[in-house]
């Protein structure tokens, strides 16, 4: 039977006009850096392909060797800068950094991404291979809330999110801002997207 994490996992669950306090798994991915407007930076796209086919080739290992299937799970990326006042008021995007992510089961080990990153290399489609990694990510304690709508209008969630609830939880922010991406930009229509906005925090 094939596993649906989205549908297993809490944390990948988020309402909208919500702003929730969760305690987040940790969970591994695949992870690969990098800056700059994610609209226009070449290194996004080749990061975007290179992430992808390894995340299937993983998919398809895990079947056909491991006998466990599982949906590939959704994009997700962490965001930071020099300046965080370029993710709400600025949203300057040439100055941003950035992690993307794609979350993999904790069956998946280092040798079936070296088996997965052989294959995918022969095929020579995935610029960034050296780049790519496996490595676990630790939130914990978070905020997070469904954002529906164009990425460019998260502005004002945020600038509520980071100066609003989260002081007056008597929180403090200490990781980096999250989003998964519910809904795919080629196929859905700016006002449809869905993306879950999270930031680690501590009491």
């Amino acid at each position: 039977m094939k596993i649906d994490f989205k549908k297993q996992i809490p944390s990948y669950g988020a309402k909208h006009g919500l702003f929730s306090v969760i305690t987040v798994p940790t969970m591994q991915f695949l992870m690969i850096d990098g800056h700059g407007d994610p609209n226009t930076a070449q290194s996004y796209r080749d990061c975007l392909a290179t992430l992808y086919p390894v995340a299937y080739k993983l998919k398809f290992l895990s079947k056909t060797e491991l006998g466990q299937d599982y949906t590939v799970m959704p994009l997700e990326a962490l965001w930071w800068s020099d300046d965080m006042e370029s993710f709400t008021s600025a949203r300057d995007k040439s100055r941003w950094d950035w992690t993307l992510l794609n979350m993999v089961p904790g069956w998946i080990t280092q040798e079936h991404l070296a088996t997965a990153l052989e294959t995918v290399a022969k095929k020579g489609e995935a610029p960034l291979l050296n780049a790519l990694r496996l490595e676990p990510l630790r939130e914990g304690l978070s905020v997070q809330t469904l954002h529906i709508g164009p990425y460019d209008d998260e502005g004002p969630v945020l600038e509520e999110m980071h100066n609003k609830f989260i002081p007056e939880k008597s929180l403090t922010m200490t990781g980096r801002h999250h989003e998964i991406y519910l809904g795919d930009p080629r196929r859905s229509a700016p006002d449809k997207l869905r993306t879950i906005l999270r930031q680690p925090v501590k009491e």
